[in-house]
């Protein structure tokens, strides 16, 4: 293969991986628009007193991703158009879990501005689970 292919390849390649990066496509998906949890993120969520659920989640758990479906389903729900909901990684955020307080994933926990409203540790079942998020409103 000449250096001119294989550099064409190469670009193509690196273009195309640029794309998808920006894409979003790197990263698996969250729960219902999920982002990945940062201190900074949630105060600024809280301080704006808005309503939030931190789920604190490990990709390995079978619990967890019982929960996803869950989670996904409920927060495309109008009513809940501004629920913030921050994914903490129960395996390498240990200082975010340790702050929440949790002593296992599949943790969620919903606060309404800065005030905890409610959590639940667990839980695999959509109502319930939509009660709990009530509660941030």
């Amino acid at each position: 293969m000449s250096s001119t292919k294989f550099s064409r390849r190469f670009f193509h390649a690196a273009v195309l991986g640029a794309s998808l990066m920006l894409a979003g496509w790197s990263q698996p998906a969250a729960a219902g628009g999920a982002v990945p949890f940062t201190a900074e993120a949630f105060k600024a969520a809280q301080a704006a007193g808005s309503p939030i659920l931190v789920e604190i989640h490990a990709d390995w758990c079978p619990t967890c991703k019982a929960q996803t479906p869950i989670l996904e389903k409920l927060t495309a729900d109008p009513k809940f158009k501004n629920l913030k909901v921050f994914r903490v990684d129960f395996d390498g955020m240990k200082a975010a879990v340790k702050d929440f307080k949790a002593q296992s994933q599949s943790t969620l926990i919903v606060f309404k501005g800065p005030a905890e409203r409610g959590r639940s540790v667990g839980d695999t079942k959509q109502a319930s689970i939509a009660a709990l998020l009530d509660k941030s409103l």
